[in-house]
Parts: C-alpha cells; sequence; structure tokens
C-alpha cells in the first residue's frame, strides 16, 4: 500500500464518517421495521414449531386409542372363548377359575373404554389450543406480509442512493489502514451517535463537548499523528480536514461613555 500521509488519511476518515452518517440516517426511515420484521418472522417459526408439535401429540393420542381398541377387541374375544369354555366345565375349580378370568377381562375392557374417553378428552383440548395456534400464525403472517411490502417501499427509495454511498464508502477505506479502519469501526459501535471522527468546535470536541486543551488542539492542527478525544476516544480533527468555517464571535464595540465634568465654582 502506497504510504498516505496522516492529514490525507484523516480526510479519508472524515469523509467516511459523513457517508456513514449519511447511510445512518437512511436506516432511521426505516426505523424499527426490519427489527420488527426479524421478531415476526422468529414468532411464526416458534408458533409453526408449537403447531407441528400439538399435531404430532394428536397422532401420538389417536394411536394410543387405535391400541386401547386393539385392546379391547383382544379381551372381547377371550370373553367368548372364557364364556364357551364354561359350558365344557366339569368341577367348581375351572368353573371359579374361568368366571375369575371373565373378570378380568371386563375389567381390562373397562379401563381401556376410560381410557378411550380421557384421550378423546386431550385430543378435543389439543384440538383447541391448535385453533388458536394457527389462528395467531395467520395474523402474525398478516403482520408481516405488511410490514414487508412497507419496508420495501422504504428500501426501494433508498437503495440507490445507498448503493453510491456503498461505493463511495470502499474507495474510502482502501484510502487507509486497515488497523485505522477497525479502530474507526469499533468506535462507531461503541458511541451512541455512530460519530467516530469529531471536529473541534470551540476549542471543544464535537462528539462529548469535552474541552481540549490548547497544546492538543495545537498537536490535532500539525496534523503529525492521529489523535483521539482523551474523554470520549473519538477521532480529532480540525478545520482544515473537514473544511468547516470555525465561528468567530466579534464582540461589538461598546459606545464610548461621556464624562461630564463640572466646573469649579469660585
Amino acid at each position: 500500500m502506497v504510504d498516505i500521509s496522516i492529514e490525507k488519511k484523516l480526510k479519508a476518515l472524515w469523509e467516511l464518517q459523513e457517508i456513514d452518517s449519511k447511510i445512518d440516517q437512511l436506516n432511521l426511515l426505516k426505523g424499527e421495521l426490519p427489527m420488527e420484521v426479524d421478531d415476526l418472522e422468529d414468532e411464526i417459526a416458534g408458533l409453526e414449531t408449537r403447531l407441528e408439535n400439538m399435531q404430532t401429540e394428536i397422532k401420538n393420542y389417536e394411536g394410543e386409542i387405535a391400541a386401547y381398541k386393539a385392546k379391547i377387541k383382544q379381551f372381547e374375544e377371550l370373553e367368548k372363548k372364557y364364556k364357551a369354555q364354561l359350558n365344557a366345565v366339569k368341577n367348581n375349580r375351572e368353573f371359579e377359575a374361568l368366571n375369575k378370568e371373565l373378570e378380568i377381562a371386563g375389567l381390562e375392557i373397562l379401563a381401556a373404554e376410560k381410557r378411550i374417553k380421557e384421550t378423546h378428552f386431550h385430543i378435543d383440548n389439543k384440538k383447541v389450543g391448535l385453533d388458536a395456534v394457527k389462528e395467531d400464525i395467520a395474523s402474525h403472517k398478516k403482520d408481516l406480509d405488511f410490514k414487508k411490502k412497507e419496508l420495501k417501499t422504504i428500501v426501494g427509495d433508498t437503495e440507490v442512493e445507498e448503493k453510491e454511498l456503498g461505493k463511495e464508502r470502499v474507495g474510502l477505506e482502501k484510502q487507509v489502514t486497515d488497523r485505522l479502519i477497525k479502530a474507526y469501526n469499533r468506535i462507531r459501535k461503541n458511541v451512541k451517535n455512530g460519530i467516530a471522527v469529531a471536529p473541534i468546535m470551540r476549542g471543544s470536541c464535537g462528539g462529548c463537548f469535552s474541552k481540549i486543551p490548547p497544546q492538543r488542539q495545537s498537536d490535532i492542527k500539525q496534523h503529525f499523528k492521529i489523535i483521539d478525544c482523551e474523554h470520549c476516544g473519538r477521532i480529532l480533527v480540525d478545520n482544515a480536514v473537514t473544511g468547516i468555517v470555525s465561528e468567530v464571535i466579534v464582540e461589538e464595540e461598546k459606545p464610548k461613555r461621556r464624562v461630564r465634568t463640572l466646573k469649579a465654582t469660585k
């Protein structure tokens, strides 16, 4: 990379700051729409996952019902078998044993029917919740479509300008070192207004408005090195870099006071 003077680097950084400030203004036009769109997409994804889980639970319940029905059928067959065997019993012991098996089969059938009833209740509740989630998804998707259209309109209005600013930004970044660009980007992230390069205004930092000592102001004007604000860490530049004409306050000349002299009386 060709060695570039400190003054040129500072001018490139200042121009970079101006471009980033313009981009920040364009982003302000979008407001919180990008975040709102992202949040809605995340919420919809969460609701769709919940919907899938509920549908899976309903299928599992339906599987349980099918298993209980198969169990009922199995014990009904056993009941028929035991009843047929009752006609051929030879003693009380066999009769009592078959009656016991019939009783157990009957209880198993009643238990399975009870489980089926309970499972149907769970399914009905899940279906109510399922409908509510579907309504939420439909409502969120409607909001998302509206916000996406709104954002697309704003982006369409600013897209050309953003691309032009982006090209200028790339060109300016090439005029300074990677280390300096990293420092600049780090400062931008750490300050509220995104101002990493601040002009000297009335002897103060244009970012945090803290007073700059006269000797430090003199060093900044010499362009021997990059100097930052001792209070906020912003890179400081003088009006030779920014082209901003400092305001000079001229005090109006105060009108001369008329002095009245008194003549001595004899």
